[in-house]
Parts: C-alpha cells; sequence; structure tokens
C-alpha cells in the first residue's frame, strides 16, 4: 500500500514546516535572538545596485517579472544551469512565458539561496506561504501581479514596508546625481538614499573606451580635458567634492584583486600619455598605473573620512560570444583564484606607514581567501575605530547560508565578529531586502549554538546588544552615518 505524502507528513510529525517562523532557527537561543532582537532592527543598505531615479519616479511594477527577473544575473544564471534557452531569460519572450520558466526552474533549485530568497519574498512582500513551481506558476503569477496594482507596492512604499533607514547605490563620477538630489529634496519620503563613489572606470586604462570616458569626466568636472595623470587626479578630485556635498561617505572599488606595483610619479605619467596616444599599456604597466590611482584615491578618502570598500577576486565576462551579445552582469563572471595575500597586505600598508589609510572593508569572492583576510585585517586595526579594516559580509557566489556561516566563524576565529557592519544586498531589485532577514536568521543560529553548546554564556544582555549591532548599529557607526 502507497502511503499517501499527506499520511507520510502526518506520521513524520517531528519534522519541521516548510520555512515557518522559526526557520534556520535550530535553537531555542537562536529563536529568542532573532524573534526578540533582529527581526525588528532596522535594516541599512550601505552597498547597492538599485535604480535611484526608480526611487524619486517611485516606479509601479506591472507584473512580477519586472521586480523580480530583470536584471537579475543571479536567476539568469541558475537558469542556464537548469537548460533554459536564452530566449525565456534576456531575449524576446513574453514576461508571462519567463516567469513560468523561473517557476519551473526554481522548483527543481534544491540547495540552492535562490529558493530560500524567493519564498521569503513571496512570504515578506506578496502573502504567499506555498511553494512557486510549475504547478503554482499561474497562481503566483495571478496573485502577485494583483498585489504589485496595490500603490503599497510602489519603490519607495516597499522599502518603507522593509523597514529601510539609509540606502547607498553605487555611482560613477560622471554620474550627475540628479535623481538623489530630488529624493533628498521630497520630505514626503524619509529614508537617506545617498551616492556611493565607484571609479571603475577612471582606473580601467585598458578598457577600449577609456578614452571616451575621460571625455565624460573632463565635462563632468568643468575642465577642457584630461591630459595627464595629474589632471585626472584633479577631475576626481573636484567630483569627490561634488559627491561629498550630496552626502557621500563611502567608495567602492570592484578589482580582479588588490595590486601593488609601485612607480615613481614620471613614469606613471608616461603610462597614461601612452594610452592617450591610443596604445594599449603592457600588464605590467596597468598593474603600475592601477597601484598608483588606488594609492592616491586610498589618502583621499583618509582625508575626507570616507570609508573603501574593496570588492576583488572576480574574473568577469567569461563567456566571451554572450558578452559580445548581451553585455556585462548577465551571469558570466567567476571567481579568480589568482590574489596575492602579499600585495593585498602591501598596498595596505604604504597607506598606513604615511598615516594615510581610511577605514577599510575587504570583501573577496573567493571563501578560500577568509583567513587570508582575517590575518591581514589583523595587522592594521587601531583605536581609531571599532574594527577598522572589516572583512565584508559574504559576497556574490557566497551570500548562501554555508557561506554566510564559514565568513561570520572566520571573522570570528580570526578577528571580532561583534564588531562587523553585517550584511548587505548588493542588488539590484528592491524586493531583496529579505536577504537581512536571511542573513539574521544565520547569525542569530550560529550564536545561539555557540551558546547552548556551552560556548558563551548565555548573558542575553550582551548577545542582544551583539546581535542588533551587527545587524544594523555597527554599520551606522563604522560609515559614520547620520541617523
Amino acid at each position: 500500500m502507497t502511503v499517501s505524502d499527506e499520511q507520510f507528513f502526518r506520521k513524520e510529525s517531528h519534522m519541521k514546516a516548510f520555512m515557518d517562523k522559526d526557520f534556520l532557527l535550530e535553537t531555542e537561543t537562536a529563536r529568542k535572538l532573532f524573534h526578540d532582537y533582529a527581526e525588528g532592527t532596522p535594516i541599512l543598505d550601505y552597498h547597492c545596485h538599485v535604480s535611484p531615479r526608480e526611487i524619486a519616479e517611485d516606479r509601479r511594477f506591472e507584473n512580477i517579472t519586472q521586480v523580480w527577473l530583470g536584471g537579475d544575473h543571479y536567476k539568469w544564471r541558475l537558469m542556464r544551469s537548469f537548460g533554459v534557452e536564452e530566449k525565456y531569460i534576456t531575449g524576446d519572450a513574453s514576461d508571462y512565458e519567463k516567469f513560468c520558466k523561473w517557476a519551473e526552474c526554481l522548483g527543481r533549485a534544491i540547495g540552492n539561496p535562490l529558493f530560500h530568497w524567493s519564498h521569503l519574498e513571496l512570504q515578506r512582500y506578496f502573502g504567499y506561504h506555498g511553494v512557486l513551481n510549475r504547478k503554482s506558476a499561474d497562481e503566483v503569477w495571478n496573485l502577485c501581479n494583483e498585489k504589485l496594482a496595490q500603490p503599497s507596492m510602489s519603490v519607495r512604499n516597499l522599502i518603507k514596508q522593509s523597514n529601510v533607514t539609509l540606502i547607498c547605490t553605487t555611482d560613477d563620477p560622471v554620474d550627475t546625481l540628479e535623481w538623489h538630489k530630488k529624493i533628498a529634496e521630497d520630505k514626503s519620503f524619509d529614508v537617506k538614499v545617498l551616492p556611493a563613489w565607484r571609479p571603475d572606470r577612471a582606473m580601467d586604462i585598458e578598457k577600449s573606451d577609456y578614452l571616451s570616458y575621460l571625455d565624460e569626466l573632463a565635462a563632468a568636472a568643468g575642465m577642457g580635458e584630461i591630459n595627464s595623470f595629474a589632471a585626472l587626479k584633479e577631475a576626481l578630485l573636484r567630483r569627490m567634492d561634488f559627491f561629498a556635498s550630496m552626502g557621500c561617505r563611502v567608495s567602492d572599488h570592484g578589482l580582479e584583486y588588490v595590486m601593488y606595483a609601485p612607480a615613481g610619479d614620471d613614469e606613471i605619467e608616461a603610462i597614461f600619455l601612452k594610452r592617450l596616444n591610443r596604445m594599449k599599456p603592457t600588464h605590467e604597466e596597468g598593474m603600475k598605473f592601477r597601484t598608483a590611482f588606488m594609492l592616491f584615491a586610498g589618502r583621499e578618502y583618509h582625508k575626507r573620512d570616507w570609508a573603501m570598500q574593496l570588492h576583488f577576486g572576480c574574473r568577469r565576462d567569461n563567456n566571451k560570444p554572450m558578452y559580445k551579445k548581451i553585455g556585462p552582469d548577465t551571469g558570466f563572471d567567476c571567481i579568480n583564484n589568482d590574489a596575492p595575500s602579499w600585495q593585498l597586505a602591501e598596498f595596505l600598508n604604504a597607506l598606513v606607514t604615511t598615516d594615510q589609510l581610511p577605514r577599510t572593508v575587504l570583501y573577496s569572492l573567493n571563501p578560500n581567501d577568509n583567513h587570508v583576510i582575517g590575518s591581514i585585517l589583523g595587522c592594521f586595526q587601531d583605536a581609531t575605530a571599532i574594527a577598522k579594516i572589516q572583512q565584508g559580509s559574504a559576497w556574490w557566489f557566497n551570500d548562501h547560508k554555508t557561506g554566510i556561516q564559514d565568513q561570520m566563524t572566520s571573522l570570528a576565529n580570526m578577528g571580532i565578529l561583534s564588531g562587523f557592519v553585517g550584511m548587505l544586498t548588493d542588488s539590484r531589485s528592491f524586493l531583496s531586502y529579505t536577504r537581512h532577514e536571511y542573513f539574521r536568521r544565520i547569525l542569530c543560529s550560529l550564536l545561539g549554538g555557540w551558546v547552548e553548546n556551552g560556548e558563551f554564556p548565555g548573558d542575553m544582555d550582551t548577545l542582544s546588544e551583539i546581535v542588533k549591532d551587527i545587524s544594523y548599529y555597527n554599520a551606522v557607526k563604522y560609515f559614520k552615518f547620520d541617523l
């Protein structure tokens, strides 16, 4: 006789319910820490890629595909792994067809964090506590689209109902920041939306569009032309002044790895002139230029009291035919295993030697770098801040349960977890704030396990402070936001 699913699960009553209120909270201490302290703490999203224009205009989405699948290369990558045709990912299929393909894929994505993220979003924003798969696709499509038609689901209302107090977008030095200005002037919206300085294009001297970018930068800085490295630095200083006037307190850099190949001013000027003359620098020349650029930037951040974020360990645009077809940030990046730790240490050392090392957050895409980062950051801490040099949260291919646990465990082993600035969405979606909930559940589970295993006292006063600090307050203090 075959036992029905219902009979089986009734018999196996000890089995936990699917993603209920105690999802991932494995101990009584974990449940108390999350529900009493982490769950209601506000969100500070200090690094993301959402559009400030969509916030300023309070965009409304016509359907769930627009808000869920548009621009989300995490989902695109999973769909390709499931064998979905590109037509249904970034192609000309209808939004409904794309959603149905995603539903079919998600229903089979056991063990993938997207399964958890997606269902948290369905629960929190749409009140749907079922499972999205091929069978339920129509039900979820209709439910979500009916909900999205309500004013409560506009971009600003999504942010507000997520309990977000501040967002840092990611902005190029040439950006006018016009949308940030409009948001700041609109007193009906009290969430701060601040720019974050991301000057990668100004540093990418090898890129084919570099010279045209210099023209854009010169125009933005009010300069006739950028005809030297000294002029480039002057243009960047002018734009930093502008960003600072708009509330910027955070910089961010996307790097293959942190390079350290020092060179004199004359040599850097010669390398820059070579590029102005439309000749491509050698790899060694590129390393020297990037080193000079980053040292200049780091010193300036220290002067301005900005925090410096370094995202490294990524090799981008690996599938060249697809890159040529649909461009960057579409799901074809991977972990770069070539990130020499001595160069990172030497770079930080060059800044600290002249007392110009800013508060710095180090993120590596390679999880094997956890202990390396932990050992390096311990060399450069001082009394100017708790955890002045931070290991950033588990990033990109690591922001799943295992990766988050490993990153925090390594940080606790090698440094001070209680000083950690916590989670960020690093997302282009306004539904991604549940990633903070996902992170907080894992944090509380980790701490609760240590307490119940007798590895830390059950001192709820201390534990509650640690949980709230990592969830929110450490980031407020560290980045020196006025909240």
